[in-house]
């Protein structure tokens, strides 16, 4: 599976295709706001009421198996933080 690039922004984003679905480097993507630790960008990303709601609703949508009652915590924790 050949990576792809495309330049965005004067950042480089590497992409790549398996089958009919497409995925992007987030890391690539936080290079933007920090490029000596994207990490922290992603993060902070990570920890966001929005992107807990997001990815709770992908969880449910595609994971059979997927319990919704246990991401309460984090959803909790990220309630005072702002959305990205």
């Amino acid at each position: 599976m050949p990576t792809e690039k495309m330049t965005v922004k004067g950042i480089e984003i590497s992409y790549r295709t398996i089958e009919h679905d497409e995925f992007i480097s987030l890391t690539d993507i936080a290079k933007y706001k920090n490029t000596e630790n994207p990490s922290h960008v992603i993060g902070y990303w990570m920890r966001t009421r929005s992107t807990i709601d997001y990815l709770t609703t992908c969880e449910t949508l595609y994971n059979p198996e997927f319990n919704p009652t246990r991401i309460g915590g984090f959803r909790n924790d990220a309630a005072g933080r702002a959305t990205a």
